[in-house]
């Protein structure tokens, strides 16, 4: 979807087909926290949930980072224990907003289905499992509860994003699929995918 803002805030657990078993599973995005001393690395490239990783940025400088993925190896920072000075476990904890200081994509992918556990690289909005195709174009939702919204909101008739809970998600839905006569087709297809 494209919308209104160029900024779309999008949750720190989203609904995927599963990559290996194309069943209804999650993606947890992981969280970064830059390494700040040099002499800090080798801590962090031997830390066992905790995977290092080598950035360069626009002007060439190299920053270092650590990366924490939820889901993989422990479900919550809690598990982080014996951090150098000046690190503490919450800050590889999500945001309380929607919101990824990283910008990156990458995160677990978890299927219940299949067991699998395992880093993925998220296509977004191709990996949705919310997911619906409209003269040529997807129309997607982050998980059960903004895909149910996102029905309820294109079958209604005053299309007020303020009364939804995922209403700035709401705000950013193309006007194409808003027309009237777009109507009883997408909620058709939205109603089929909600029932799976």
């Amino acid at each position: 979807m494209t919308g209104t803002y160029e900024w779309n805030p999008m949750p720190h657990v989203v609904q995927i087909r599963c990559p290996k078993c194309s069943e209804k599973s999650l993606f947890e995005f992981a969280e970064m926290v830059m390494i700040r001393r040099r002499t800090e690395i080798p801590f962090f490239k031997r830390h066992k949930l905790l995977e290092y990783r080598c950035f360069r940025d626009r002007s060439g400088n190299r920053s270092h980072a650590a990366i924490f993925y939820a889901g993989l190896n422990a479900h919550n920072t809690e598990a982080l224990t014996s951090l150098p000075d000046g690190y503490e476990q919450t800050q590889w904890s999500h945001s309380r907003y929607l919101y990824r200081g990283h910008g990156l994509d990458i995160g677990t992918a978890m299927c219940d289905v299949c067991n699998l556990r395992r880093k993925h690289d998220l296509n977004w909005p191709r990996d949705a499992f919310f997911q619906i195709e409209y003269r040529r174009s997807c129309l997607w939702a982050f998980h059960r509860e903004s895909a149910v919204e996102l029905r309820a909101f294109i079958a209604s008739h005053d299309r007020k994003p303020e009364k939804f809970k995922w209403g700035k998600f709401l705000l950013h839905v193309p006007t194409h699929f808003l027309h009237d006569n777009a109507r009883e087709t997408i909620v058709k297809r939205l109603d089929k995918v909600l029932a799976q």
